[in-house]
């Protein structure tokens, strides 16, 4: 690697985690119990909101009401990007005269988007009209992500409040997360990103001369205003097929940096956000720091990797001429305005986060470059992860490691004020365990299936790692796949729109279950016993415990892919 590498990598999280403190306490104040500066001052349009909707706002929920309007509505916004897709050759803005999606493929189109997924078995350019992608996609990017600030905000509650039947209200929860934090954080990005060059408007597409003398269609769109919630939701779906690679999307490094910026703003300040809410800030700066020491490590890999290139090409049974090809690093299906650096960087933050936005072929990636971004979304996409949902899942883990610590000193354990007991533990195991058996059950029904294994571009250890990478991607919500694996197949569809459906709402279903738990529970004094949470003792057993899980579930996986891979490129195979 070199001193740019380490340059880019420094930069970027230096600027986030300036930003972490303002947007994070800015968010606690959003969700806070009582009435303050920032909920007065939007309290006439929220409140006309509520009036329209009909919705009581003063109304608590108990966590099967909070979790039967939160499923309910997500099926309902799942449908109508369905009807839309399949009804989008009668309806406006579509001056391309794009017909109706096919059934299956928009089943698994509106599945990805109201899961927060976002995998794209299709050509935005070529497929989806602007009304279907402004109304339909977009709007679900704004839903999907603020169902899950909600569901954190329900868990949190459930750890701060004391005695109670309810953890607050969907609805509200839902307005607040879009209204307060999405809307405004969107219209700022966007603008930065149309000044950068990324295309606003809703003319067709333009016909122009080439410099060979030929003509060259341009697609136009409604894009800034979707890439910047795609990001900032953690959403992924490119407005364009070629995704944050197209310089329409992300036309210059300033742009890249946003758009990486605008990824993992929301989850890092959601730590802060989380520590204020239970009144110890020291427990969010925790939780980040565990997620920074996974994720820098493996950021440092992936790029070294990538400087290093493939040891087929500068190693044992290649001329000199080949060897030559990749002296400067492995540059294939990068976009020379990034460079490695910032495409290796940028992978591992769309895995990390569950988001799926790429501005680099990952399929291109070497062996081991690949294997970064495949295991950050295998750790159960809980690395700064989905807004809200990423922080939810690193709780479960730290259930789940106090649990541990617990049986290490022979006590009950406990986490903030709640004594760990068997319905919370349940809960947990099941949210981070429903992904692991997803991608392990999936992957395995692919390889065994004729119809999965015929969408395979490339025969043996890549192969395998592009099956494994794509169910990977929907078993966690992130959407971003190795593109040599042709998914847009009933099997495809079909395999992947179960995933991903039941990756994201079982899970938020669990965690809402154990909110209601931890709500009704009394809170219990710390004692000599009780295992402080906010050490770096416990960050470094939170982060042995998520990277135990991920490798003792996905490393036989792994071996037949990504690491048989790597050994045969060594060997000049």
């Amino acid at each position: 690697m070199t001193a740019n590498d380490f340059f880019q990598i420094g930069l970027f999280v230096a600027v986030l985690l300036v930003t972490v403190k303002p947007l994070g306490a800015y968010m606690a104040l959003v969700f806070a119990e009582t009435p303050n500066r920032v909920t007065r001052f939007g309290a006439r349009a929220e409140g006309l909101l509520y009036r329209l909707a009909g919705v009581r706002a003063d109304e608590d929920m108990g966590w099967k009401r909070y979790a039967i309007a939160m499923l309910a509505f997500n099926v309902a916004g799942l449908a109508l990007v369905y009807l839309l897709q399949r009804t989008q050759q009668w309806l406006p803005l579509n001056p391309q005269h794009f017909g109706a999606v096919e059934p299956g493929l928009a089943m698994n189109t509106a599945i990805s988007f109201a899961s927060n997924t976002n995998w794209q078995a299709y050509g935005g350019e070529s497929t989806m009209s602007y009304f279907t992608q402004a109304t339909g996609l977009a709007v679900q990017n704004f839903l999907s992500a603020a169902t899950g600030i909600a569901v954190l905000v329900a868990l949190v509650r459930g750890f701060v409040r004391r005695g109670a039947d309810a953890v607050g209200n969907f609805w509200v929860d839902m307005t607040r997360a879009t209204l307060y934090v999405l809307l405004p954080l969107s219209l700022v990005v966007a603008l930065l990103l149309v000044s950068q060059g990324v295309v606003q408007n809703v003319s067709a597409y333009l016909d122009v001369a080439t410099v060979q003398q030929g003509t060259q269609t341009l697609p136009m769109g409604p894009a800034a205003s979707q890439i910047a919630i795609k990001m900032l939701g953690t959403n992924g779906g490119g407005f364009f097929n070629a995704n944050s690679a197209h310089p329409f999307e992300n036309p210059t490094p300033f742009s890249n940096f946003i758009e990486m910026l605008s990824i993992f703003v929301i989850p890092a300040a959601l730590c802060y956000t989380f520590g204020s809410m239970v009144g110890d800030r020291r427990q969010g700066w925790a939780i980040l720091a565990t997620m920074l020491l996974i994720f820098l490590p493996l950021t440092v890999g992936l790029v070294a990797a990538e400087q290093a290139g493939n040891p087929a090409l500068h190693g044992l049974a290649v001329d000199a001429q080949a060897s030559a090809l990749q002296s400067g690093g492995n540059m294939e299906g990068k976009e020379t305005r990034f460079g490695i650096a910032s495409s290796g960087l940028f992978a591992a933050i769309t895995t990390a986060a569950s988001c799926g936005a790429v501005n680099a072929m990952h399929d291109s990636l070497t062996p081991l470059g690949g294997l970064v971004p495949m295991w950050l979304m295998q750790l159960g996409e809980v690395i700064f992860g989905g807004v809200g949902s990423g922080l939810y899942g690193m709780l479960a883990f730290a259930v789940v490691a106090v649990f541990i610590a617990g049986l290490m000193v022979g006590r009950t354990p406990e986490y903030l004020g709640k004594k760990i007991e068997a319905h919370e533990m349940k809960m947990a195991s099941l949210a981070v365990l429903i992904p692991c058996a997803l991608v392990v059950i999936g992957t395995a029904v692919a390889v065994m299936s004729p119809a999965g294994v015929a969408g395979v571009a490339n025969p043996g250890a890549h192969g395998f790692s592009e099956m494994l990478y794509a169910v990977s991607s929907a078993a966690n919500n992130n959407g971003s796949a190795f593109g040599g694996l042709s998914a847009n197949t009933p099997f495809w569809n079909v395999l992947l729109g179960i995933c991903m459906f039941l990756a994201r709402f079982p899970l938020a279903i669990a965690m809402l279950a154990m909110a209601g738990s931890l709500a009704a529970k009394r809170h219990v004094p710390p004692s000599a016993g009780t295992l402080p949470t906010h050490t770096p003792l416990f960050v470094t057993l939170l982060a042995c415990v998520v990277i135990v899980v991920g490798a003792l579930t996905f490393l036989p996986a792994l071996a037949l892919g990504p690491i048989a891979e790597q050994l045969m490129s060594i060997s000049g195979h």
